[in-house]
């Protein structure tokens, strides 16, 4: 009987030793992420990342710290980076709705950021899939919306000027430089002159047209920018008049 009481007070107190360290890890992930979260309402992503990470050494599986090392590294700029934290949730997606249905904001901003990324690579088509799949999980965001339809914009530009028809252009264009040769051969040096003027005028226009699209690009990351820092105002005011212990 006595030799069954041990056991029974070795298992309770093994028992008691794994609940501690399991609520010294969770202390210990949540005071990272805090304090990472701090550092990131401060612009300071940098060490935002580094607190987060910390907090990832804790618990590899928290969703808030994958989530946020993922904004706090594109914040940076580290594009590569974000989008492997990123798709490590976007990965999990239907597994994190079981869990929680509220979830579906997060996950809708990591497919919007993953578009975006794609954007910034001029990976439309990829970006096109990311917005849809953002839409679906938040259907009345507007911002996103407005990125699909850029995104299907330039692409279409982008098959356009590259599309399937290249090998019908140069063959175009080595019939016209035979009917060029043709015609220098046969008319004056100032017809010479003209067909000149006409092809600098084309690559001139072909120039503007990628310029522009690259204008357009430029212009939509701008764009993006400075409305994620409008949203990350508005959001960390709504967040002091209604704060909870409970971390985003």
């Amino acid at each position: 009987m006595m030799r069954h009481s041990m056991q029974k007070i070795g298992l309770l107190v093994m028992v008691g030793l794994l609940a501690s360290g399991t609520v010294y890890a969770q202390k210990a992930e949540r005071k990272n992420v805090r304090a990472g979260n701090k550092q990131y309402n401060n612009e300071q992503y940098t060490e935002a990342e580094i607190s987060y990470r910390k907090g990832l050494d804790v618990n590899p599986r928290s969703f808030e710290g994958t989530f946020n090392l993922g904004n706090a590294l594109y914040k940076q700029e580290k594009f590569p980076e974000a989008a492997e934290q990123y798709q490590l949730l976007a990965g999990q997606g239907e597994k994190l709705l079981m869990d929680d249905p509220a979830n579906a904001e997060k996950l809708a901003q990591v497919f919007h950021n993953l578009g975006n990324i794609s954007m910034s690579n001029k990976d439309y088509a990829q970006s096109i899939e990311a917005y849809k799949q953002s839409l679906r999980l938040n259907p009345s965001d507007d911002e996103t919306r407005y990125n699909l339809a850029l995104a299907q914009k330039l692409l279409e530009d982008q098959e356009g000027d590259g599309g399937g028809g290249g090998q019908d252009e140069n063959q175009d264009d080595q019939e016209q430089d035979n009917q060029e040769d043709q015609q220098q051969q046969q008319q004056p040096q100032q017809d010479q002159q003209d067909n000149k003027t006409q092809e600098d005028e084309q690559q001139q226009n072909e120039q503007m047209s990628q310029d522009n699209a690259q204008q357009i690009l430029d212009a939509f990351l701008q764009d993006e920018k400075d409305t994620q820092e409008k949203v990350k105002q508005a959001q960390q005011q709504q967040q002091q008049r209604r704060r909870t212990d409970k971390e985003w």
